[in-house]
């Protein structure tokens, strides 16, 4: 499943309502999106709670599930999804 620029307007579109600084396109969504089943993304600037909530929104509008982590705190893996990703926002 290819994210279609629509999707990923309303990616950002939401992300901006929650208060999101950054939003990266992540995972098979990029490397593969031919094969992708779900739609990866990782964000900053939504804390707690809100975070599933944003993510929940984000499945509600897309129609498609989604796998969604915070970039904060900074790990090998969070650094790895900056440089291999795609940033939306």
């Amino acid at each position: 499943m290819a994210v279609s620029q629509e999707q990923i307007d309303i990616i950002v579109s939401v992300a901006k309502a929650y208060g999101a600084t950054r939003v990266i396109l992540s995972g098979s969504s990029v490397s593969s999106p031919q094969k992708a089943k779900d739609i990866d993304i990782a964000c900053d600037g939504v804390q707690g709670w809100k975070l599933y909530e944003f993510a929940s929104q984000l499945e509600e509008k897309l129609h498609t599930t989604l796998d969604i982590v915070s970039l904060t705190p900074p790990t090998r893996f969070f650094r790895r999804i900056q440089t291999q990703g795609k940033i939306l926002l």
